[in-house]
């Protein structure tokens, strides 16, 4: 379960890292959450509702569901075949670069260390690698790949640009056009 919390009084919507399935979970994965503050009680109920107690006035509200895939700001996240379009629907308008490697790909690993740095530089842009193998070939597939490494550059759910090979100028160039359309 993922937890998202609204805190008052400015009701700040914060979302949990750890996947939670227990109380205990719960109050070590809030107190990262908040800055290790010391939660008193957290108790959990099966109807998906939670209550924290804890000294002085803030006061929480809260609704647990079901973690779907997850992204996060600055980082690469790896997808799958199954993960890959939930991720993509749910940036909406943000741009989208995916990059497409094989493990065995001598350009594909020379490109990662500067696809994660681009992911640190570009903040509003959702960056994803997917790893073609045999198990992500239906993706792959549905997305045209001819050659490793191929950079898929998605705008509101649509390839719009496209990089092949180890060309990071290029990759750079394609989606500072993308982020400016």
């Amino acid at each position: 379960m993922a937890l998202n919390l609204c805190i008052s009084p400015n009701c700040k919507w914060v979302s949990s890292p750890a996947s939670l399935d227990s109380a205990s979970s719960l109050r070590s994965s809030l107190g990262s959450c908040f800055g290790n503050i010391n939660i008193a009680s957290v108790s959990l109920s099966t109807s998906r509702s939670l209550s924290l107690r804890r000294s002085g006035s803030v006061s929480v509200r809260s609704s647990l569901e079901t973690a779907g895939p997850t992204v996060t700001v600055g980082q690469v996240t790896e997808v799958n075949k199954d993960t890959f379009w939930p991720i993509v629907k749910a940036a909406g308008d943000k741009t989208v670069v995916l990059d497409m490697y094989t493990q065995w790909c001598g350009p594909c690993k020379v490109m990662a260390p500067k696809f994660q740095e681009l992911s640190e530089k570009y903040l509003d842009v959702v960056f994803l690698k997917l790893d073609c193998n045999q198990e992500n070939r239906p993706l792959a597939k549905e997305l045209g790949i001819k050659a490793v490494p191929t950079f898929k550059i998605l705008k509101d759910n649509k390839v719009v640009k496209e990089v092949t090979g180890a060309k990071y100028d290029d990759l750079v160039d394609a989606i500072d056009k993308v982020r400016s359309s």
